[in-house]
C-alpha cells in the first residue's frame, strides 16, 4: 500500500497521547491548573482527560456520570477532551485501549506524588500479555505536573480531602472557594450536595448565612446589576491594600489582576477605586480631583490605595489618620464623615446602642437584598446552563 505523503507518514510515526487519569471527586481549581499544563505540554499532539469510576465510598462521593456532567460545565474549554468509556474502569483498561489506536508513545500527566508509581507499574507491564490486557509502547511518560502543597490556602493547596471536609463540616463559603471559576454559584451548590448526598449527609438548602457577599446592599444590588464593576476596573484588595484590575466577574466574587499574579476575591475583600483621574482609574467618585493634583502616576496609584484602604477603619484607630504618600508628614485631618457624625450626635454618644440600630438596619436591607441575589443568581444559572451545555 502506497503512503499518500511523507507528511501523513510522519504523523504516523510520531503519533503520541498526553493524557490525564483522575479521581475529580470534587472537580476543583486545583484540577484546571492540571489541565492547563495537560494543554500546554501536548502542544499540538492530541489530548485526553479520563476520569476515575470508583463511587460510593467517602474518597468518591460523586458517581461518575454525575461527576462527568460537574467536570464538563467546571472545565468548559476542555468539555470535549473529557471522555466517557464505561469500559475503561482502570488505568491499564485505557492502556491497552490506546495501542489498540495505534498510539506509539503516551504521556500520563500526573502530580508529583503520583509520578513515580506511575512510571514503576505501567513501565513494569509494557510488553506483557496479563489480565490487564496487552500493550507495547516504544515509550511511556510519566510528566510531573508539580507539587502541591497541603498548607497553601490557595489554589495550590486545594485537595478533594479538604473540600470533601468542607462538605462534611457544612462550610459552602470555603467549598465554593476553590470551585472551577466557570462553575456557576448554583452548580457550585449542587456539588456541594452531591458530595454531602454520597457521604450520607443530608442535602443543604440553606446558603445565605455561608455565601460571603458584600456588606453593603447598595453594593450588591449595583454588582447583580452590572453597575458596580466591569471587566477593567481598578480596585483595590481591602486586606493588602494592592491595587488591581478586575479580569474576570463572578456570581459573588471577581479575579483581580496585579503585578504578582491573579486573585480570586469575594466581593466585600476589595473596594473600587472611585477618582476621576485617568492613572488610577476612570470612574466617578467621591474623591476630588486635587487629592491627587501635580502628582507622578505611582504617587496617585499609592495614594488612591492609601485611602481606600484605611477609610472604613474606626475614628478612634489611629492607623487611620497616617499621612498618604504625597501627604506632608503629619496626620491627616477627621473625614468630612467623622465631622458629620459627631456633629449628629456629639462626642460622648452611646456607641454600642447606634452600633445596634444600625446593624438592625443593615439586617434588615440584607435580608431584602439577599432574595434579589436569588432571582439574579437563578437567571444567571439558567443562561450559564445554556452556554456550557456540551
Amino acid at each position: 500500500m502506497a503512503i499518500s505523503s511523507f507528511k501523513a507518514y510522519l504523523v504516523e510515526e510520531e503519533k503520541t497521547l498526553y493524557f490525564v487519569w483522575g479521581r475529580m471527586n470534587p472537580p476543583t481549581a486545583g484540577h484546571e491548573k492540571l489541565l492547563d499544563f495537560l494543554k500546554k505540554k501536548a502542544g499540538n499532539n492530541p489530548f485526553r482527560i479520563y476520569l476515575t469510576q470508583s463511587e460510593g465510598d467517602e474518597k468518591n462521593p460523586i458517581p461518575y456520570s454525575q461527576k462527568i456532567k460537574f467536570a464538563r460545565k467546571g472545565f468548559p474549554r476542555y468539555a470535549r477532551q473529557i471522555m466517557v468509556n464505561k469500559k475503561l474502569k482502570t488505568l491499564f483498561d485505557a492502556m491497552t485501549s490506546f495501542y489498540d489506536e495505534g498510539f506509539k508513545r503516551v504521556v500520563i500527566v500526573a502530580g508529583a506524588d503520583r509520578v513515580r508509581e506511575y512510571d514503576i507499574i505501567l513501565n513494569k507491564y509494557n510488553g506483557k500479555k496479563g489480565r490487564h490486557g496487552f500493550y507495547n509502547f516504544e515509550k511511556i511518560i510519566v510528566e510531573n505536573a508539580g507539587d502541591r502543597d497541603p498548607e497553601s490556602k490557595g489554589v495550590d493547596g486545594v485537595s478533594g480531602t479538604k473540600l470533601r471536609g468542607f462538605a462534611t463540616s457544612g462550610n459552602f463559603t470555603k467549598f465554593a472557594q476553590y470551585m472551577p471559576k466557570d462553575l456557576s454559584n448554583a452548580d457550585a451548590k449542587a456539588v456541594y450536595n452531591a458530595v454531602r448526598k454520597g457521604l450520607g449527609l443530608n442535602e443543604q438548602t440553606d446558603f445565605k448565612n455561608h455565601v460571603k457577599l458584600s456588606p453593603v446592599s447598595d453594593e450588591r444590588e449595583a454588582y447583580v446589576t452590572g453597575d458596580l464593576y466591569e471587566v477593567g476596573s481598578i480596585v483595590v484588595m481591602k486586606e493588602s491594600g494592592e491595587v488591581g484590575k478586575v479580569k474576570h466577574l463572578g456570581t459573588n466574587y471577581i479575579i483581580v489582576e496585579t503585578k504578582n499574579g491573579d486573585f480570586r476575591k469575594w466581593l466585600d475583600a476589595v473596594e473600587l477605586i472611585e477618582a476621576e483621574d485617568p492613572d488610577i482609574g476612570h470612574m466617578k467618585g467621591v474623591q476630588s480631583k486635587n487629592y491627587y493634583k501635580g502628582l507622578k502616576k505611582t504617587t496617585k496609584k499609592s495614594r488612591a490605595a492609601h485611602f481606600n484602604k484605611n477609610k472604613n477603619k474606626d475614628d478612634d484607630d489611629a492607623s487611620a489618620y497616617k499621612p498618604a504618600p504625597g501627604d506632608a508628614k503629619t496626620d491627616t485631618k477627621p473625614s468630612k464623615h467623622t465631622k458629620k457624625f459627631k456633629q449628629m450626635y456629639g462626642e460622648k454618644i452611646n456607641v454600642d446602642m447606634a452600633k445596634k440600630r444600625i446593624e438592625r438596619q443593615k439586617a434588615a436591607l440584607d435580608k431584602r437584598h439577599d432574595r434579589m441575589m436569588d432571582r439574579a443568581r437563578m437567571r444567571d444559572v439558567k443562561k450559564k446552563n445554556r452556554e456550557t451545555r456540551p
